[in-house]
């Protein structure tokens, strides 16, 4: 098919615009199971030189699309102009966008000598593309992968304890590249072809659900949600300000259900916590001691380096039943101009984002604590969103899984059921029970199968006493990491190097 220009051009933006549609807060998932074809279509046999062109056409509508809530963030809380602002999400826009113009040369370059070919490179290079975005310097940002479209289904998410999330996007992919190649064919046993996975998909997403195990729980925590308003600057007598909302969450977090809870966890920092402050430090302790439980909270924590000059880090920190500070997490990942500014050398306009605290200093290793009963690793936020890295916890030894994290940046954009959605395999993909604690939402509890099996409403001050368990063992995510997107780097070589094999043949 010799498709002109402007349907071309139709074809990319149609396929950007489903995409980003198959997300929070559109949730129409449906339509990533046709948006890679759209855009195998709009590259289908085009000039090398052109071809680039429909993939970043994709890119420039995905992303503003998908994530608005990036210039709004940057606006509301980095107090920074609305053109810088728009200027930081064009930015990573034009970046991101590289990776589909890369994959609309790839399928161009593989249709010259045929239809076949293209479509099985398609699904592979997707995920090729995907797997570098994850891994990008710097400006990483493997958020809404595809693959996240078809998580919301209990039975297909199930593939991720194999492939980790890079699985469900070649499903996808593959799927939506196999109905261009019936479009393109035109032949009965293509369709044929497509009518039968469609059957296999409904089949497996309608009824394979019933054959996801059900995980039973032995303990239970205490997420407590602080519904702090989110603020970029505190004063320096914030505590003693605000000591009845402190007074309030104490009694929130010690209030008897049938009994105390085995742990009792708060947030991502959403205020000015630190245990350099000896009030909030003595809070901290005495929620310990009184509750007997052990305590996990998000804070800022400063130490100095060799040279006396003060560090600050972004932090959990376990207290025992004791009060004693007995475990610390540093985020390893920081999240670009919000908890530090990359090349800021040229970058100046963005360090205002970084507040008054100035750049987060990264932690290096992936701590693994203990509780009793077994051991648990913490990852903060943005760490949520990168499979390989909580793996590392797995591996370490982790038996159980909890994410904090402050979402109250995100107001109520689509932002924070986008961060749940991807938090949540994280869950699948270890076979770990996920316990995630947020500052206004959303505070839930995962099985190791992804059931949301305990949650709390949004934009309240409350608990959550959670179910979860401890569970050892390795998946073959786990264990083996990111083998599958590996194998399709290799595949999309093998492919991509016939196709320069029969173009100059």
């Amino acid at each position: 098919m010799n498709f002109s220009r402007h349907t071309r051009v139709l074809f990319a933006i149609a396929s950007g615009a489903a995409l980003a549609l198959s997300f929070p807060n559109y949730n129409l998932s449906l339509l990533a199971w046709v948006a890679v074809g759209m855009l195998v279509l709009a590259s289908f046999r085009v000039r090398l030189i052109e071809a680039p062109l429909y993939g970043y056409v994709h890119g420039l509508v995905f992303y503003p699309l998908c994530l608005p809530w990036i210039d709004t963030v940057m606006r509301q809380y980095g107090h920074i102009d609305p053109w810088s602002a728009a200027g930081i999400l064009g930015l990573l826009t034009m970046v991101a966008a590289l990776f589909p113009a890369i994959f609309s040369w790839g399928v161009a370059l593989a249709s010259i000598k045929g239809r076949t070919l293209p479509c099985v490179l398609a699904p592979f290079l997707w995920v090729v593309l995907e797997f570098s975005r994850s891994h990008l310097p710097i400006l990483s940002f493997p958020w809404n992968l595809t693959g996240y479209a078809a998580s919301g289904n209990l039975s297909l998410l199930q593939l991720a304890v194999l492939t980790g999330i890079y699985g469900l996007s070649f499903v996808i992919a593959a799927y939506s590249s196999l109905i261009v190649y019936a479009i393109l064919a035109g032949t009965q046993r293509a369709w044929t072809m497509v009518l039968a996975s469609t059957a296999a998909l409904i089949l497996t997403a309608a009824g394979g659900s019933y054959f996801v195990p059900t995980a039973t729980a032995h303990h239970v925590a205490r997420l407590v949600q602080t519904n702090f308003p989110q603020s970029d600057q505190y004063p320096a007598d914030w505590l003693q300000i605000h000591a009845g909302d402190l007074d309030q969450l104490e009694r929130i977090s010690l209030v008897a259900a049938q009994k105390l809870p085995e742990l009792i966890v708060w947030p991502e920092v959403p205020a000015p916590f630190s245990f350099a402050e000896p009030a909030f430090a003595q809070r901290a302790a005495r929620i310990a001691r009184e509750s007997g439980s052990d305590f996990l909270v998000g804070v800022v924590d400063w130490r100095q380096d060799a040279t006396g000059k003060w560090l600050a880090s972004n932090s959990a920190v376990l207290l025992n039943p004791s009060g004693q500070r007995i475990f610390t997490y540093d985020k390893i990942h920081l999240v670009p101009f919000g908890e530090y500014v990359p090349l800021r050398r040229w970058l100046t306009f963005a360090g205002r984002l970084t507040a008054d605290i100035s750049d987060f200093t990264p932690g290096t290793v992936p701590s693994v604590g203990r509780l009793p009963g077994g051991s648990f690793g913490a990852f903060i936020c943005y760490e949520a969103v990168f499979p390989a890295e909580i793996r590392r916890f797995t591996v370490g030894g982790a038996e159980l899984l909890i994410n904090i994290s402050n979402d109250g940046w995100f107001g109520r954009s689509s932002a924070p059921a986008q961060h749940l959605m991807m938090a949540r395999v994280r869950a699948v993909e270890n076979r770990r029970w996920l316990l995630r604690d947020t500052n206004n939402g959303f505070t839930a509890a995962v099985d190791p199968y992804g059931r949301m099996v305990a949650r709390l409403p949004t934009d309240v001050r409350g608990e959550l006493d959670a179910p979860y368990d401890f569970r050892s063992g390795l998946t073959p995510y786990a264990r083996f990491g990111d083998w599958f997107a590996w194998l399709c780097v290799i595949a999309a070589v093998a492919i991509i190097g016939m196709a320069v094999w029969k173009k100059f043949r």
